[in-house]
């Protein structure tokens, strides 16, 4: 259990973009129903209310906590109770804040939320400080002396395990004030890049006049006609150029306050500190990159496969979001999405199916874009006592079905551990938050692959597969080892600037497809990207979704062979939620995360897939 205020268990993408339309034309069955959380803001803000002024009764057991088991049960279901209630609160009204960025009442109300978790923090600092003065033996004891504490055994096994890193009870209040400056560089680059920045407008060669904000590059980055992709990145990335410093501040602010956290607490690095709240080894992460980049060769084989069905003579960045397959342009409605995940999800069992269904019936999701909505997707499984919410952009293509199973995915996982563990439990780690929804992404294609025949329909899919392992695989692990590489930069005290920034994520993406070897030509303007990803304020985040698609194509192998015993071990997986450390769970799921087999497994699954496309091409003479 963790003793942080603020729940973790939102999950989402970034590249999940659509086009924006006014809400009042999306159906009301298509929106979110948060009264599920409150009836009215009114309601909210009479709850926040209440929680404001019970939070000084947790001063009453400072000093305490150590002196009998009654005392240390009651502060920790104090403690656990009022987080409880703060995960609903802050999901009404981030929630209310992600449907328009615009609005700034709803901003200021997340921004209370905010305020409210530091303020808690700080008054709460003396808890683990004093959690630390015991030793496992009095642990032990009292939670024999006090059966209820048998649900925070983990949570004070896990402090004491981090004990070196904790501070004292002055220098953990410093240190939890902090906080109140701690999510700026984020909130700066999110309403910046989704509010005001003045995205560039341009006509695409049938005349059509388009926008280029992140939903319209999404959207139009893809376009057919490679002289408008072409502009479409010309003007999008030109733009996204003039604002480099800026947003290179943003994000350099971000990386130093990583390297604070991290310093004070007493960590080799940033990483260190990052991975060591999971108990992750560091050997993981450093192990992911030294896989692909070994693999390399694997991915330009991909790479040339594009250049083949695309038929041009030199491929180019602009040239990887481009369909492949002519005259497939496979277009669904939400229903039809919604018909193709439940029949996928279906190996699961009817009691997973049954909460999908839900989903759709009771207006979890939020399906389409509209103004001043927040980009991508995500599912939020903060509200212990709701039900998971999610987010979606959809705007009828197959990646917007896939994009959707897999956030799915997300919510069962934070279904299944919310039903099943107790609070302190339920909020799993984010090195196993990905393994679900991309579970459900490789179940769907494989439905997909089952049922269709046509060739071109079968290159079409299969390329979306292999673009999923471009995206999740190769391109996670190039965004990870640029954010080793920037923060790694900064703890030498080396300046970070837009134009640094811009120069390290060049030389990355050079790497990765090969552009002094002639497989890939990187347009210009490309190297700030960087400046386009969210997930670079997560800290440390983007790997686990490489991570957990090895993970997942390994027992999704399983759960489409129909071994015995592979859907209960993954159904048991999804309702462990934190109770051990994810890899752990992962293992008794049947993955071992510690040796490369997982990461062998789909590499071994990209290259059937690329076997399979060629076959196809040469059938067909392309």
């Amino acid at each position: 259990m963790s003793m942080l205020l603020v729940s973790s268990m939102l999950w989402g993408e970034g590249d999940a973009l659509s086009q924006a339309r006014p809400r009042e034309e999306v159906p009301v069955a298509h929106t979110w129903r948060l009264e599920d959380l409150y009836a009215t803001d009114t309601d909210w803000r009479d709850t926040k209310n209440r929680l404001l002024k019970e939070m000084d009764t947790i001063l009453q057991f400072r000093g305490k906590l150590t002196a009998s088991a009654e005392n240390l049960l009651a502060c920790l279901d104090f403690n656990s109770d009022l987080s409880r209630e703060f995960g609903r609160l802050y999901s009404y009204a981030a929630m209310k804040s992600d449907l328009d960025t615009r609005n700034a009442e709803n901003m200021a109300m997340k921004q209370e939320m905010a305020q409210l978790a530091t303020n808690f923090h700080s008054k709460a600092s003396f808890i683990e400080p004093e959690l630390l003065t015991m030793d496992r033996k009095t642990i032990d004891r009292f939670i024999r002396e006090q059966s209820g504490l048998e649900v925070y055994r983990f949570y004070l096994y896990d402090l004491q395990r981090r004990k070196d890193h904790k501070l004292s009870e002055k220098e953990e209040k410093i240190i939890a004030e902090a906080g109140l400056m701690a999510g700026g560089p984020s909130s700066i680059y999110t309403i910046f890049a989704n509010a005001e920045l003045p995205y560039p407008e341009i006509e695409l060669s049938d005349g059509t006049k388009v926008r280029l904000n992140q939903a319209g590059y999404g959207l139009h980055r893809a376009a057919e006609n490679r002289a408008d992709r072409e502009r479409v990145f010309r003007e999008f990335w030109g733009r996204m150029n003039d604002f480099r410093q800026t947003l290179g501040a943003a994000l350099y602010a971000n990386i130093k306050r990583d390297i604070f956290y991290s310093r004070v607490r007493g960590y080799d690095s940033s990483l260190h500190a990052a991975l060591d709240v999971n108990n992750i080894p560091v050997a993981v992460y450093h192990a992911l990159i030294e896989n692909v980049n070994r693999n390399l060769d694997t991915f330009h084989r991909y790479l040339g496969i594009k250049k083949r069905m695309l038929g041009v003579d030199t491929l180019k960045y602009s040239d990887l979001y481009a369909p492949t397959v002519e005259g497939v342009n496979l277009a669904y409605t939400i229903e039809d999405a919604k018909k193709l995940i439940l029949e996928a999800v279906r190996p699961l069992g009817r009691d997973y199916t049954r909460v999908v269904e839900e989903a759709f019936a009771d207006r979890w999701i939020d399906v389409y874009p509209t103004e001043g909505k927040r980009s991508g997707a995500y599912s939020n499984g903060s509200a212990y006592d709701v039900h998971p919410y999610i987010l979606l952009n959809f705007n009828g293509k197959y990646d917007d079905v896939s994009t959707l199973a897999h956030e799915l995915g997300h919510t069962m996982h934070s279904y299944l551990s919310n039903q099943n563990q107790p609070y302190p439990l339920a909020d799993y780690s984010i090195f196993v938050a990905e393994v679900a929804s991309t579970l459900n992404e490789a179940l769907l294609h494989d439905m997909m692959m089952q049922k269709i025949e046509d060739d071109d329909v079968r290159l079409s899919l299969l390329m979306e597969y292999l673009d999923g392992i471009k995206g999740t695989v190769f391109r996670q692990t190039q965004f990870a080892e640029f954010e080793l590489r920037i923060h790694e930069t900064a703890e030498k005290d080396q300046p970070l600037t837009g134009n640094t920034l811009t120069d390290i994520y060049g030389e990355i993406l050079d790497k990765y497809y090969g552009a002094d070897r002639g497989v890939t030509h990187i347009d210009e303007g490309v190297p700030v990207e960087w400046s386009f990803i969210p997930h670079f304020y997560y800290n440390y985040y983007v790997y686990q979704y490489a991570t957990s698609f090895t993970a997942s194509t390994a027992l999704a192998e399983r759960v489409i062979n129909k071994e015995t015993g592979a859907v209960d071990r993954m159904l048991a997986f999804l309702s462990a939620g934190g109770s051990r450390y994810p890899i752990d769970l992962l293992k008794e799921a049947g993955v071992d995360m510690t040796t490369s087999d997982p990461f062998d497994k789909t590499m071994q699954a990209m290259n059937r897939t690329m076997d399979e496309i060629e076959k196809i091409l040469d059938k067909k003479g392309l």
